[in-house]
Parts: C-alpha cells; sequence; structure tokens
C-alpha cells in the first residue's frame, strides 16, 4: 500500500492519466458545442476513428505529423457534415445518423488502412509528436512533469477550453448556439439562422472529435489499428452529461475516465494474476456509475435532438 505514496509514482499516474484523457477531452469538447446547438453527436467514436486513420494518412503520405493533424481534422469535420446533413436538412433521426456514422466508419477505415498501408499496416511506425519541456515550469515537483512536459497537442488543449468558454459563454456565437439548443423557434425568429449554426456546430464537433482521433495516432502510438478509438468516442458522450454540457466541466469528467483508465492499467501491471479484462472495463464501469449518479439531477439543453422545422416554428 506505501508504494502508492511514492512520489515518482503519483507523478507517473497522473502524467498517464493526462494523456490518456486528451482523445475524450477533444471530443467532449466537440460534443458540447453540438449538443449545446441542440444536435446529438453519437457518431463521435466514428469521426474519432476517421481523424486518427486521416492523421495516419497525411502523416504516411507528407512525413509530417502536422500535415497528419490538418488532415484528421479535416476527415473528423466530414463525418460532421455528413451528420448536419442529414439530421439537419433531412430531418434523419440523429441518434440512428450517428450509429451508421460509427458503423460506416469502422468499415471504411480498416478497408482503406490495408488498401493503403497494406497487410503490415500496424508495424508501420508513423513519425509523430515528441514531449516540450517548458523551461523553469516542467521542474516543478509533480505539478511540472505532468503538465508542463508534454506534446504540443497537450498544449493546444490548455489553450481551447478557456477559448470554447469564452465562445460559448462570451461571444455573440456562443448566445446563437445556446438559443439554438434551447429554443429554435425563439431563435429563428430573433434572426438566429437555426440550421447554419446547428450546422456549424456539428463541423466544429466532428473537427474535434477527429483532432482526439489524431493525436492517438501521432502522440500516442504512431501506428494506425483498425478500431483503434476503442469506445473513446462514447466516453465522450458520458464526459459531456458529467460535465454538465460546459466546457471545463467536459475537462474535468475525461480527466476522471483518463485517471480511472490510468489506474487500470497500474493494476494490470501489479496484479499479474488477475484477468485484464476486469481493470479494462474500469474506465466504462466507471462512466456508467457516473451517469448513474447524475439520473434526474442534469438537464440537457432543451431542445438536443429534436429535429427543427421552420414552418412551424417547433
Amino acid at each position: 500500500m506505501l508504494e502508492w505514496l511514492d512520489l515518482a509514482l503519483i507523478t507517473d499516474v497522473l502524467r498517464t492519466s493526462l494523456r490518456l484523457m486528451v482523445p475524450i477531452a477533444f471530443a467532449a469538447l466537440g460534443g458540447v458545442i453540438c449538443e449545446r446547438g441542440g444536435v446529438y453527436n453519437v457518431g463521435m467514436e466514428g469521426m474519432m476513428l476517421s481523424g486518427a486513420f486521416g492523421a495516419a494518412l497525411g502523416t504516411f503520405l507528407t512525413g509530417s505529423p502536422v500535415m497528419g493533424v490538418v488532415v484528421g481534422i479535416a476527415l473528423g469535420a466530414l463525418g460532421g457534415a455528413i451528420l448536419g446533413i442529414l439530421s439537419i436538412r433531412l430531418n434523419v433521426n440523429q441518434i440512428v445518423t450517428g450509429i451508421a456514422i460509427n458503423l460506416v466508419a469502422i468499415g471504411l477505415t480498416a478497408f482503406l488502412a490495408r488498401l493503403i498501408f497494406g497487410l503490415n499496416a500496424t508495424t508501420k511506425t508513423l513519425p509523430g509528436f515528441t514531449p516540450w519541456a517548458i523551461p523553469g515550469l516542467s521542474k516543478i515537483p509533480v505539478i511540472g512533469p505532468v503538465f508542463f512536459d508534454q506534446d504540443p497537442l497537450i498544449y493546444l488543449l490548455y489553450l481551447l477550453v478557456p477559448f470554447l468558454y469564452w465562445l460559448l459563454y462570451r461571444s455573440a456565437f456562443g448566445l446563437d448556439v445556446r438559443a439554438t439548443g434551447e429554443n429554435p423557434g425563439a431563435a429563428d425568429s430573433a434572426g438566429v439562422p437555426v440550421y447554419g449554426v446547428r450546422f456549424l456546430c456539428t463541423l466544429i464537433s466532428g473537427g474535434l472529435a477527429g483532432l482526439g482521433g489524431a493525436y492517438i495516432v501521432v502522440s500516442q502510438v504512431f501506428v494506425f489499428t483498425e478500431h483503434m478509438s476503442a469506445g473513446k468516442g462514447f466516453i465522450a458522450l458520458a464526459a459531456i452529461i458529467l460535465g454538465r454540457w460546459d466546457p471545463l466541466g467536459a475537462l474535468l469528467a475525461s480527466w476522471f475516465f483518463g485517471f480511472c483508465d490510468a489506474l487500470q492499467l497500474r493494476l494490470q501491471f501489479a496484479n499479474p494474476s488477475v484477468p485484464y479484462q476486469i481493470f479494462t472495463a474500469l474506465p466504462y464501469v466507471a462512466s456508467i456509475l457516473a451517469l448513474i449518479g447524475l439520473y434526474g439531477r442534469v438537464k440537457p439543453p432543451a431542445a438536443v435532438g429534436l429535429p427543427y422545422r421552420r414552418e412551424s416554428k417547433t
């Protein structure tokens, strides 16, 4: 038990928690914007997987992880565009649309990966980002190695959270987003372009989910494997609810799930005789228990998941 009080071990667990929560956080932040605008994005798992494939493809073709991230964001945004067209313009059920995006992404990325990278796709090591230590700050005990000796995408996350908070609560666009998610008919009457706002929200959500998938490739594993998102898009959905549809809350919820993931890895290492599947289920069990604990205590945006038809103003 005393080994858990070791400072180096605590630092390692916190550092691992941060790295594991980043893909979830990117997707959850995008999901907050999307659901605040009135659209469920159940397709974040597929968008993350598309982003991971895009990152691998862009990096493979150009040799640059930066271009990989750009392509990953683009493919994630493409998934968001598909969600927007089907659910906003064609009024297809948002849940069904999201599930369809997930299924198509799983099959299509697996097929294209074998077609482009060959059968040895999982052995092609790609160039990626390495940690950048911030002088001075990275030397602070515990906090320094955890927060200030990381790769550039984590530093981007640090900047993205306050920016999205400002965008959602302090900008005119954020007011339009929140109005569209609460009462699109009233927002439309006030001159808010409801369809345009919702479509832009799906693009942002898809792009950020794609960025989360890209992070896995260019900052964590440096290869592309089939279904490598491994349910992180669904955990991001839980983080949105646990964070009460707020950027800061979603970040903290993502950290909680990242910590659970890091903890299960440590438990696997410390208990090799116990079936690893028991520990692997820990983040998913934690997400279920967290949602059960919040049942009846949180309210989503009033119009989320509801199609808007201008003729009826509902």
